[in-house]
């Protein structure tokens, strides 16, 4: 598995997460996933699933210092008599002593953000993660949250997709040398359909939701995956042995549009101008 490194620490480059995967889903699709060679997992808090994971992993014989382990807190989580707490509970479910990754999993708007950066640096202090880092935040929370931590953050987890450009936030990202991770990358559904993509796919023996996902890491992030049926998880997989041209990735920059976002809940959003 190729790796991604950010502020000297490496994180696996292709990952498979569990948004909206039911108990029964992630206790059917995780073996798969094992199998396929995935070993970087990640969930949170809100997805009500940590322990089905934890379960799941732990029933299919996954060792845990082959694994790659992502979790986010909450933003409900974000106040001194909380967050820690919550952070033992998801590892509690999780079935293990600390995460490799912990995650801010949205900015919000009653906390600052160097108040949160200042907990996830507790958590980090006593061992509960190996590494931090945060989600959805635009450039000046990125820009905030690198300035106020002790430890480095890695990674910022944000929507990423063929639809949307993300070239300014990528480019302070690496500026700060903070990892883009990757969400949303079948764009609910319309890369799969998308005719450029299948056109592309098609020079590669590939699928066009492969395309999409080489595409995110040959820009150099880490792209999470993420499947409820089996037999598709060896698809995503399988993106390693290709490699796109640079008049592909071209291509397919230039499907990005004004309206591309898809993930901008009002109540947690940050502006995505700043």
């Amino acid at each position: 598995m190729e790796k991604v490194n950010a502020n000297g620490h490496d994180i696996p480059a292709l990952g498979f997460g569990v948004f909206r995967m039911s108990d029964e889903e992630v206790d059917r699709v995780i073996p798969a996933a094992l199998e396929a060679g995935f070993r970087h997992f990640d969930t949170a808090q809100i997805y009500k699933n940590e322990a089905a994971l934890g379960t799941t992993l732990e029933a299919a014989g996954a060792k845990r210092e082959d694994l790659f382990l992502t979790t986010k807190v909450w933003v409900d989580q974000y106040t001194p008599d909380r967050f820690m707490t919550s952070v033992r509970e998801s590892l509690d479910k999780l079935r293990v002593d600390a995460v490799d990754l912990l995650l801010l999993h949205w900015p919000g708007h009653d906390v600052p953000v160097p108040d949160q950066v200042a907990m996830l640096n507790d958590v980090q202090s006593a061992g509960l993660t190996r590494l931090i880092g945060v989600s959805n935040q635009n450039v000046q929370q990125m820009r905030s949250s690198v300035a106020a931590s002790a430890a480095p953050i890695v990674t910022n987890q944000v929507e990423v997709h063929p639809y949307l450009d993300q070239s300014r936030l990528a480019k302070a990202a690496a500026d700060l040398g903070v990892a883009i991770t990757g969400y949303y990358g079948m764009a609910d559904g319309a890369v799969p359909k998308d005719p450029t993509l299948q056109a592309i796919g098609a020079t590669h023996g590939k699928t066009a939701a492969q395309v999409a996902l080489r595409w995110v890491v040959q820009q150099g992030f880490v792209a999470l995956s993420k499947t409820a049926t089996p037999a598709r998880v060896a698809e995503n997989a399988a993106i390693f042995d290709f490699t796109l041209s640079d008049s592909e990735m071209a291509t397919i920059s230039a499907l990005a549009r004004p309206d591309g976002r898809i993930v901008s809940p009002d109540t947690l959003a940050p502006d995505w101008a700043l």
